[in-house]
């Protein structure tokens, strides 16, 4: 057996044709790319029939551009039912692969893995009435997943989407996310009542200001939403963002009375520890 196969499509616009397709990978074509900031923007690729995931779970991506592509972890930001495959990334100027990632254009082509694998899915908590998804930067992908997912509505009766970014700009990519919602045809009345999105920024001017961490930890998070602070009775929480970030949300859902979950154990929080280097 073969471990790669030829394709005869250009990898990037103006790049040269064919390329190897590795082994265990799909190649997929680039159909919508929109840039949001200096640092982050989204794309979408076609979806291999055959292919399936859990809504917020993660695969593998990357570039054929040599006989050993560098891949990189990537939430899929579109829900499991989605005709399409959609990631949202940051821009490394020096970035082994978003370097050349965020130059891609609608045509080109990326490669992925065909295993999707993560902790931020609804099989891994238990059952409850409020599931807090903490998100900072493009930690929100998974989460703009399972917020386009019917199985997360059916499952809480509250969802409440926190997004901490350092700029203001950086809040769009989720903004226009839940404003689309509203018409979704297939969840626009689920989400209405009961959908709370809740953004913060930390080096401009906003209604909003802080560090999701120092918010949670003053109780300013819970006031201003008009909700009762986290607990392990009717609370769920999923967590993806930095390293940092990672760390001390999880010790405050450990000093709220939570346990951490698994795909194998679900709990009552869960950590998605794929995007940390």
């Amino acid at each position: 057996m073969q471990d790669a196969m030829t394709i005869e499509t250009p990898i990037l616009a103006g790049a040269p044709s064919p390329f190897c397709v590795p082994k265990g990978c799909y190649a997929l074509t680039v159909t919508d790319v929109q840039h949001y900031t200096d640092t982050l923007f989204r794309f979408r690729v076609t979806r291999p029939q055959e292919f399936r995931f859990r809504s917020g779970e993660f695969v593998m991506i990357g570039l054929p551009n040599s006989d050993k592509p560098v891949f990189r972890a990537y939430s899929v930001a579109s829900p499991s039912w989605d005709e399409e495959l959609e990631f949202y990334s940051i821009k490394v100027p020096d970035g082994p692969l978003t370097e050349h990632l965020q130059k891609i254009q609608p045509g080109d082509t990326v490669i992925m893995r065909k295993k999707a694998t993560g902790t931020l899915v609804n099989d891994a908590l238990l059952p409850g009435k409020r599931v807090w998804m903490f998100a900072t930067g493009t930690g929100l992908a998974p989460f703009a997943s399972l917020v386009r997912d019917p199985e997360t509505y059916d499952k809480f009766q509250t969802i409440v989407l926190v997004h901490g970014c350092r700029t203001v700009a950086e809040l769009k990519y989720g903004e226009d996310l839940v404003a689309a919602l509203k018409d979704d045809p297939l969840i626009g009345e689920m989400v209405d009542g009961k959908l709370l999105h809740y953004t913060t920024v930390t080096r401009e001017d906003h209604p909003r200001q802080g560090r999701i961490t120092d918010l949670i930890t003053s109780g300013k998070l819970f006031e201003d939403l008009g909700l009762q602070p986290m607990g392990p009775e009717e609370d769920r929480a999923m967590i993806c963002g930095s390293m940092a970030m990672l760390r001390d949300t999880k010790d405050l859902c450990l000093d709220h009375g939570m346990s951490e979950g698994a795909n194998n154990k679900p709990g009552e929080f869960v950590v998605e520890r794929a995007f940390v280097d």
